[in-house]
């Protein structure tokens, strides 16, 4: 047995482990444990309601904009608060903005470097000086031995892309998509004051009063996010996804068991019913929905004919089987608007911080081919009809379109609040009173999938708060049925021939952008040996 140690894995934040056992070169088991405890629900027990975006904002340096935004919507829905127009717009072109940039940060800086020989670059032999300078400042840093963040690495694969020209633009790209983020920040900061953890999104609305100057200059920066959208990052991805890395992509490498579930995303219209309240509005740019497996894993290949659910909001609970958590005696999983935030850390079988979140009992994977598969995005649909596979690739390539369907958009409500503001001051809030007892729940598709918080309210406190994340949805342990969670499931089958060089576990892992820091083990049940690498 050979156990590989792997750390850290997800270039982000937060702490995972992820071992598998590998026999005869492909995985055949695999765990997902998180080893970092959260209890931001223990924390807003008995506070006030008011104080739960901010909070909840504060579970991730990364994500944090959309937690303020289900948190408010949650608390939204408990107070019978519907939005104004400018409100919801500033949401939107606050979060639309951030998922830009997160979703071509995670290409070029936190995933792109698993598929490149990054020692290409040495045998560029173009003559573009961008190029060329590319060249000699990563040639200069081997020869210093100063190659960080392009190494330590694991060693290239069939899969790898090795093609100098290639190679030496993606890295280029690298550098502008670190560049672009800057911008991104400091056109988001004209409606959230700052970046991250906005302090503008609040239970009613958003507070900013940006001037009509600085939505102008917004704009402005908007479309240089556009511009590198449109001619940089979605050529990219469709070149390697479509072209190197197609052959990852007909393999189906990292597929999960086909269940998926996507929330609405970005409303367009106000609330027309009470139940909007919970969603943000209504007409959302993206629809939510459930897909049911209607065969083997990584073999679907007619999206445009798949059948789409709604999401029945009632049926969603967690076990804590798995989990270092106590559930009520005879309580195994429990719907998070009664969800329980106890620790247990000596309980037996359990390996996670995780719990398992389920929906009509299954497990789902949430993100962005979930959005893609619920709203059958016809890029997509050619893809899979082209041979292309569920799982690694079909993420990324689902992020591209999703990133470009909203650069489109955003300039839409950006122009209308600048119509609006035009008019006059911008009215952003709708505020009420905490009521004495209320329940509410708020979701939001967040970049990394489905995101939910549940509120109850009793003598206008905070009497229980839960929160069910993306990376919880994706990265949960076994259930009580032993059903293995999306991660796990997406492991199985993966070859790893060299189990010093588990280079397919983190492309697989990764690829679900996970908002947690990692660590691999691999089991290889023929020899027993340790073998330890750590990546700084």
């Amino acid at each position: 047995m050979t156990r590989v140690v792997v750390d850290p894995l997800t270039r982000i934040e937060g702490h995972l482990r992820i071992e598998v056992e590998v026999n005869n070169g492909i995985i055949t088991d695999a765990w997902s444990a998180g080893t970092m405890a959260r209890g931001i629900e223990i924390l807003l027990k008995n506070r006030d309601p008011w104080d739960a975006p901010y909070v909840t904002s504060r579970l991730c340096g990364v994500c944090e904009g959309v937690h303020a935004i289900a948190s408010a919507q949650a608390l939204e829905d408990a107070f019978d608060i519907e939005l104004t127009e400018a409100g919801r717009l500033m949401r939107n072109v606050f979060c639309a903005g951030y998922y830009v940039h997160d979703h071509y940060v995670h290409f070029y800086v936190l995933s792109a470097l698993d598929y490149l020989d990054i020692m290409a670059i040495a045998n560029y032999k173009g003559s573009d000086p961008g190029l060329l300078g590319i060249k000699d400042k990563i040639v200069g840093l081997v020869v210093k031995g100063d190659t960080s963040p392009f190494t330590p690495r694991y060693e290239p694969d069939a899969f790898t892309v090795n093609d100098p020209d290639t190679v030496t633009t993606l890295v280029s790209h690298y550098i502008k998509a670190i560049e672009m983020k800057a911008k991104s920040q400091k056109m988001l900061n004209f409606i959230t004051g700052i970046q991250p953890h906005p302090n503008t999104v609040m239970v009613g609305g958003c507070v900013a009063t940006p001037s009509r100057e600085q939505l102008l200059a917004l704009r402005d920066l908007w479309m240089e996010q556009k511009e590198f959208v449109d001619n940089v990052y979605l050529p990219d991805v469709l070149a390697v996804g479509t072209g190197p890395l197609f052959p990852l992509a007909k393999l189906a490498i990292g597929a999960t068991d086909g269940n998926y579930l996507a929330y609405p995303l970005l409303p367009q219209g106000g609330s027309t019913k009470t139940d909007d309240i919970s969603f943000g509005g209504s007409n959302h740019l993206f629809k939510g929905g459930v897909v049911n497996a209607s065969g083997a894993r990584g073999t679907l290949s007619d999206v445009a004919g798949i059948n789409v659910a709604p999401v029945d909001y009632s049926k969603i609970t967690e076990s804590v089987t798995s989990s270092w958590y106590n559930y009520p005696q005879g309580s195994t999983a429990l719907h998070p608007s009664v969800g329980v935030t106890e620790f247990n850390l000596n309980k037996t079988g359990a390996y996670s911080y995780f719990k398992s979140p389920r929906y009509s009992s299954k497990p789902m994977e949430v993100g962005p081919l979930a959005r893609g598969l619920v709203n059958k995005f016809p890029a997509l649909v050619d893809f899979f009809k082209a041979g292309g596979r569920e799982g690694v690739v079909a993420r990324h390539l689902c992020r591209a379109l999703i990133t470009k369907s909203i650069v489109d958009q955003g300039i839409a409500w950006i122009d209308r609040l600048i119509e609006l503001r035009t008019a006059g001051p911008l009215v952003g809030m709708n505020e009420k009173a905490v009521p004495r007892n209320a329940k509410g729940f708020g979701v939001w598709d967040a970049p990394r999938g489905a995101l939910g918080h549940w509120v109850e309210i009793e003598n206008h406190r905070i009497k229980n708060y839960q929160m069910v994340v993306p990376s919880t949805w994706n990265a949960g342990p076994r259930d009580e049925n032993g059903v293995k969670g999306p991660y796990e499931q997406s492991l199985i089958g993966a070859p790893v021939p060299d189990t010093e060089n588990p280079i397919n576990v983190v492309r697989i892992i990764r690829s679900f952008d996970p908002c947690i820091a990692c660590g691999v083990h691999v089991i290889d049940g023929r020899t027993g040996k340790v073998k330890v690498i750590n990546l700084q």
